[in-house]
């Protein structure tokens, strides 16, 4: 049987059954006595093992990368952004389930981290059992909200938003990021965003990322009904397809398409327009390119 040590400074070990529904546990927290307690809670039931320990964000990205983990349980105090923090740990495994143990309840950290995408959060003074009934919802998919922060969300959401309407800070978005936007809203993708505007998928990628940043969303819906609701671009068009050039094979084939089209052409109307064909020219015409 292989075996699992943690990560930072606790080092207890635990066998792996192999149980198929066994829900594998990092346990990422700033108290070694509250990483104690949790492994003792656990150490009680039959499908839930501790694969993994951290004390510092570093430890827990090694942790999530080294580990096969099927649920994170995060402090919130952890870090000073635990918003950002749970951002990038789902960037860097987008399969991984968290759990967010914050201090006390706290309505903007809720909406924020449940917008980012924390499967779970609950107060530090959560009953044993309750965590554990947490846990396993959280490892069969289902988002876990104490009764508190359910009537937030549910609040937020009513109102077509995950922060409340005062939260979110007046920005300006460059034109160029302005443009993007535009074509976001209008459904596009990012692959045509960037012939639109002229640019790389790559390149759009890092200013939707940027704006994603400036206005507190998560997701490109989120971002088009913000945009939409705050008028950020009205009357702003999205760039027409531009008119793509021929390369030397389309512009070859073409034309030899066109010589031959009117080398017929000549030969059919000779006896009518002798005097006319030898200067006559057909121009070919490039095929249009679909995006």
């Amino acid at each position: 049987m292989a075996s699992t040590v943690s990560v930072g400074g606790d080092h207890g070990v635990h066998e792996d059954s192999g149980s198929t529904n066994l829900i594998r546990v990092i346990l990422a927290d700033t108290q070694a006595i509250f990483r104690a307690g949790l492994r003792k809670i656990f150490a009680l039931e039959d499908d839930i093992r501790v694969v993994g320990q951290a004390e510092t964000l570093p430890q827990t990205q090694s942790a999530v990368t080294k580990f096969s983990a099927d649920v994170l349980i995060f402090e919130s105090a952890l870090v000073p952004n635990p918003v950002e923090a749970v951002t990038e740990l789902l960037r860097q495994a987008p399969q991984l389930k968290i759990i967010v143990v914050t201090p006390v309840s706290d309505e903007q950290l809720t909406l924020d981290l449940f917008r980012r995408g924390a499967h779970g959060i609950l107060s530090r003074e959560v009953e044993p059992e309750v965590l554990v009934d947490c846990l396993r919802k959280v490892a069969a998919g289902e988002p876990w909200l104490e009764n508190q922060a359910v009537h937030w969300v549910m609040e937020a959401f009513r109102g077509h938003n995950l922060r409340p309407s005062g939260a979110r800070p007046k920005v300006q978005l460059t034109p160029k990021e302005t443009l993007i936007v535009s074509c976001v809203t209008q459904g596009m993708k990012n692959k045509e965003i960037a012939v639109r505007v002229g640019t790389t998928e790559q390149v759009v990628k890092n200013y939707l990322r940027k704006v994603y940043d400036k206005l507190g969303v998560a997701d490109r819906l989120e971002l088009a009904l913000y945009c939409l609701s705050h008028h950020i671009v009205d009357g702003v068009k999205p760039p027409p397809v531009p008119v793509a050039a021929p390369d030397a094979e389309t512009a070859g084939t073409a034309a030899a398409v066109g010589a031959a089209a009117g080398a017929s052409a000549g030969t059919a109307t000779s006896s009518v327009h002798a005097s006319c064909s030898d200067s006559m020219t057909l121009t070919p015409v490039a095929p249009e390119k679909i995006s």
